[in-house]
């Protein structure tokens, strides 16, 4: 095997594992994937009093209510999510990733991004797909690590919350992650 099909190798299975990904988790219908994604949210603002109060400061909320990642030694992940402004659904999105590296198993959750400011939401519209890490800044809370905020320090653009983690995935590698708008 040349150089160049050893580099090419792995992207290409990455790429080929997100396809297959995209189409056996894609949503029924948009009715439903409103109604799961309210339905996650709501439970979130429900238990979680940090998402409760970045909710009356964001200027919109992209909910994905499971994401599905699985592989060996090359994985991919997807899921579908819904974009909240004023409360109503106003847009779709896919969430696509593919890793390469050594890591095993599979695993579903889903993840909410408060969009603080209105630049952070033209990024996500304004390019060909919305890169987690290159774009806006997020900051990812948990629990314990919202536990600290306060309306005086809601400085960052986005702030992501995790939730309903099932499965596991074990292992390091390399990641890319990227949310692109679906056509209505």
């Amino acid at each position: 095997m040349s150089l160049f099909s050893k580099k090419l190798a792995p992207l290409f299975l990455v790429v080929l594992s997100t396809l297959l990904f995209s189409t056996i988790c894609r949503a029924d219908s948009k009715a439903e994937l409103n109604q799961n994604a309210q339905q996650v949210l709501k439970k979130l603002l429900d238990t979680n009093e940090q998402a409760r109060e970045l909710s009356k400061k964001a200027v919109a909320i992209l909910v994905f209510p499971s994401i599905t990642k699985a592989g060996f030694m090359v994985a991919g992940q997807y899921g579908e999510g819904v974009l909240f402004k004023e409360g109503r659904p106003s847009a779709y999105f896919n969430n696509a990733g593919g890793s390469f590296g050594f890591q095993a198993g599979a695993q579903q959750y889903g993840y909410a991004m408060f969009f603080m400011k209105e630049s952070a939401l033209e990024a996500l519209y304004s390019t060909q797909g919305f890169e987690v890490g290159t774009g806006p800044s997020v900051v990812v809370l948990d629990q314990g690590a919202g536990t600290s905020l306060t309306s005086m320090n809601y400085q960052k653009d986005i702030y992501a919350f995790i939730f309903n983690q099932q499965g596991l995935m074990a292992g390091i590698g390399i990641q890319g992650n990227k949310i692109t708008q679906i056509s209505n």
